[in-house]
């Protein structure tokens, strides 16, 4: 039996997810540094330990609906906020961004995504509740993107962030040196753009078009809003560690966007056969739900999931250790 949530563990849940993002927001101002390793580490590894501790709450007070369905899209929007990352990991290297100035920039970054995705959160769900038929849409959306990105991997985000940049700097009057973090100075008496106006831009653009894609793909695993705000703000805390601890990887994972492509196109199919078993549309069967198409279960959906990133950072492993020895032989 599924358990509704309680008032005070929803408006609890969000006094402390505040409180954790605003004391990590404190740290990086009081502290500008570039982390070790080690610090990197231990952060994501707290930060992914307070995500299953949430879990285990929800199956605790609200049942095994709701803890599943967090735990699954957690999962999902981790996978996906992996090819955020590797945006990152492109504009911080376009612009040459000073590791001094990284851990503030990447801060603002995932708190313009958190923003973003609450936007879109709060869209799906009036979508939701007002149009039965927009899970057709969310899934034909998915498996489009899905299959683009099995085609073209990451050259549309690369494509995409390299054209924004070249139009930016083209049209803004910028000095090509950073000033701290300001994002307008005065040289010679002139006004000047610094690089950090159009880093800016570049990572927010992206956290809308990730937002756009990420979306779609929670709502086909949960309709509560607020397992899939939880879901995505989980997903993001940690993500600027992550990126110090595996940013320089990110590109060399070679088979990562085909995991993550599967699970999108694995969820958009999912959404499509959810519509169909809920079907209202008068054009297809007559407006009656289609008995044979399967609703897809939360657990399968997990299944699937992980599995898909487990194949795909494994094999990517795998290359990326026999490269060095491939090489080597070529080489005799």
């Amino acid at each position: 039996m599924t358990v509704q949530l309680p008032l005070w563990f929803t408006v609890g849940s969000l006094v402390v997810i505040s409180l954790v993002l605003i004391i990590d927001l404190l740290l990086v101002v009081w502290r500008p540094h570039h982390p070790s390793n080690r610090e990197s580490a231990l952060w994501v590894s707290f930060y992914v330990l307070l995500a299953l501790g949430f879990a285990g709450l929800l199956f605790m007070f609200a049942g095994e609906k709701y803890g599943s369905e967090f735990l699954a899209g957690w999962i999902t929007e981790y996978s996906l906020s992996i090819d955020n990352l590797f945006v990152f990991v492109l504009i911080m290297a376009t612009f040459a961004v000073p590791k001094k100035y990284q851990q503030e920039i990447l801060m603002i970054g995932i708190l313009l995504a958190i923003v973003f995705r609450g936007i879109f959160i709060l869209l799906g769900a009036a979508l939701i509740a007002s149009f039965s038929w927009i899970f057709y849409v969310f899934g034909a959306f998915l498996v489009v993107i899905g299959l683009q990105q099995f085609f073209s991997g990451r050259e549309d985000d690369v494509n995409r962030e390299n054209s924004l940049i070249t139009f930016l700097t083209k049209r803004l009057d910028m000095t090509d040196q950073f000033h701290g973090m300001k994002v307008r100075v005065t040289i010679d008496g002139k006004k000047l753009f610094t690089p950090l106006l159009v880093v800016f831009i570049a990572i927010g653009t992206a956290d809308v078009i990730f937002a756009v894609d990420s979306i779609p793909a929670i709502y086909g695993i949960t309709e509560s809003p607020f397992i899939v705000f939880t879901a995505n703000v989980f997903a993001l805390m940690g993500l600027r560690q992550l990126y110090f601890l595996l940013g320089h990887l990110v590109d060399k994972l070679a088979y990562l966007h085909l995991g993550i492509a599967f699970i999108l196109t694995f969820i958009g199919v999912k959404l499509v056969l959810h519509a169909l078993h809920e079907n209202e549309l008068p054009f297809i069967n007559g407006g009656e739900h289609v008995a044979w198409a399967p609703d897809i279960g939360t657990w399968e959906s997990l299944i699937v999931i992980v599995a898909a990133m487990a194949v795909a950072v494994i094999a990517s492993v795998w290359k990326l250790r026999s490269a060095p020895q491939d090489a080597a032989t070529k080489g005799h």
